[in-house]
């Protein structure tokens, strides 16, 4: 898979070539009608921009999309592995529940969640007709929230991990996600490893996580071979995306969509 960069009425966001007949994307911070410092397709609910403008921008990714937004399911992200199996949208709730990933084989209902740094990672499962969206930070990640959409895939619809395909999206990259040493131990308890996950500045020793490898390599140890990481960092191009850390906290959040 390579990523495709698309513009649709002033909307900009990113395919996986290879998921061409797959409705999705992963979008920029670019089209909306949010002002700063939320410009300006800020999907992010709770970050303390117009719930009006929130509103209006949902509705220009999805048409973008090309996905039914009357349909769309999300969660209310919290930093977990817990992990939905999506029949459908509940009626009058924004949310399904506290939760960082969904899966679903339902056609015609849209997974979306919001980014500003942690990573998005996309599952399609061709054979069994299965999707699945996470959001992994380092949290997600040192828990094995990857791996744990995989079993969930497994369990519930029967999916073989060989015929999943995955994507890793845009987050902050592993020459910009400086960590504590709290994290350094997490990556260790749960890899076994921290060679080619953690990089030591030679000057002063402070420590940088790899997102990118690590989810890959989670998912690798799961089973699944087809793994694109996209290799876009959000702290490098806020041009292109929101970034918690380079900006320091004030920022919005920018979406990932993927519907069958």
């Amino acid at each position: 898979m390579r990523l495709k960069r698309i513009t649709r009425s002033e909307i900009a966001f990113y395919q996986f070539e290879r998921w061409q007949g797959l409705a999705h994307g992963i979008f920029t911070r670019n089209g909306g009608v949010s002002s700063e410092p939320w410009a300006s397709l800020n999907l992010g609910g709770n970050v303390g921009d117009r719930p009006e403008a929130v509103r209006e921008n949902h509705e220009r990714m999805y048409a973008a999309a090309g996905v039914n937004g009357a349909r769309a399911c999300t969660v209310w992200q919290v930093h977990g592995v817990d992990t939905l199996i999506v029949t459908g949208p509940v009626r009058g709730r924004r949310w399904l529940a506290q939760a960082d990933a969904m899966v679903t084989d339902q056609p015609d209902t849209p997974l979306t969640m919001r980014f500003a740094d942690c990573t998005p990672v996309l599952f399609y499962d061709p054979v069994k007709g299965v999707i699945g969206m996470a959001h992994a930070g380092w949290r997600g990640t040192v828990n094995g929230i990857a791996a744990r959409v995989v079993g969930v895939m497994q369990r519930a619809f029967g999916c073989r991990p060989a015929d999943i395909q995955a994507a890793i999206g845009p987050s902050i990259g592993p020459d910009r996600y400086q960590v504590g040493e709290e994290v350094v131990d997490a990556v260790m308890r749960y890899f076994g490893t921290t060679d080619g996950l953690i990089r030591r500045d030679p000057r002063d020793g402070t420590a940088y996580l790899n997102l990118w490898e690590a989810n890959r390599r989670d998912l690798e140890r799961a089973g699944v071979e087809d793994i694109e990481v996209a290799g876009l960092c959000t702290a490098t191009r806020t041009d292109e995306f929101f970034s918690h850390r380079a900006e320091k906290g004030r920022t919005g959040r920018f979406g990932a969509v993927l519907s069958l």
